[in-house]
């Protein structure tokens, strides 16, 4: 595989020369390309991961934020536009970056390219519409719900202790909530690539019955497998070889 240029919103996690497929991930709301830095370590030949950079964050920090998932992923979409046609692809988004893939999908079979596979994990299908207004609220209450969705919610303590780091760290997460509360999906027809559908067994936010209504934005392959943790079962060391074992099924 001819090595792929890199950009503002496409990063390599792993290479590999002589990768046939490319694993393009995209990360959770308030995460960077690092959500998924332990988890592309565990993949062996043939697969090369990159992650998507959302703006707003790490050495994107001073860049305006985006607060458009169909936004996030028309740009997605754009860089990946420029790789080669002919390319192996497959997405994998956790969380807000399930249905920013899936927007992304759906660009770009509207641009004649083909998916290996569409990974969502830990987010209800696209029909499903927020309730919540946090990107309205208060600090304390988008905190209050970062300690909701957390394996350690003490790992989320440091924003209430330390306010440079909340200044730091929340505008992108705001940006992210209103993301996600203000996304309406659009009908048109499903997608011709297969769906996997990844959901943890205590997660808040997904149901594996909301995880299964995935089904229907595909006319291809489907399939539901769970996982134990919380919303963020991804960050658990005991996930990341199963996550993996799966995703290289799929691709093989």
């Amino acid at each position: 595989m001819a090595n792929l240029t890199g950009t503002a919103w496409l990063r390599q996690l792993r290479p590999d020369a002589e990768a046939t497929t490319v694993l393009v991930c995209f990360p959770p709301g308030g995460g960077a390309v690092t959500a998924y830095r332990a988890l592309s370590q565990e993949f062996g030949s043939g697969t090369a991961v990159y992650a998507v950079q959302y703006p707003g964050r790490q050495d994107r920090l001073t860049e305006p934020l985006v607060t458009s998932l169909t936004t996030l992923a028309q740009q997605s979409a754009a860089d990946l536009l420029r790789w080669p046609a002919h390319l192996r692809v497959a997405l994998f988004g956790h969380s807000m970056g399930a249905t920013v893939a899936y927007e992304t999908a759906r660009a770009l079979e509207s641009a004649g390219r083909e998916l290996v596979r569409l990974f969502v994990s830990g987010r209800p299908a696209p029909a499903h519409e927020e309730s919540a207004r946090l990107h309205l609220a208060p600090d304390a209450d988008l905190i209050a719900d970062l300690e909701r969705l957390a394996n350690d919610p003490a790992s989320v303590q440091l924003l209430r202790d330390e306010p440079s780091l909340a200044d730091l760290v929340l505008p992108a997460v705001r940006a992210d909530y209103q993301a996600v509360e203000t996304y309406r999906h659009h009908p048109t027809t499903p997608l011709r690539t297969p769906i996997s559908a990844l959901v943890s067994t205590e997660d808040p936010t997904t149901t594996v019955a909301q995880a299964r209504e995935w089904a229907s934005y595909t006319t291809a392959e489907f399939d539901v497998t769970t996982f134990p943790g919380r919303h963020f079962y991804l960050d658990l060391p005991e996930n990341l070889r199963p996550v993996a074992e799966l995703i290289t099924r799929h691709l093989t």
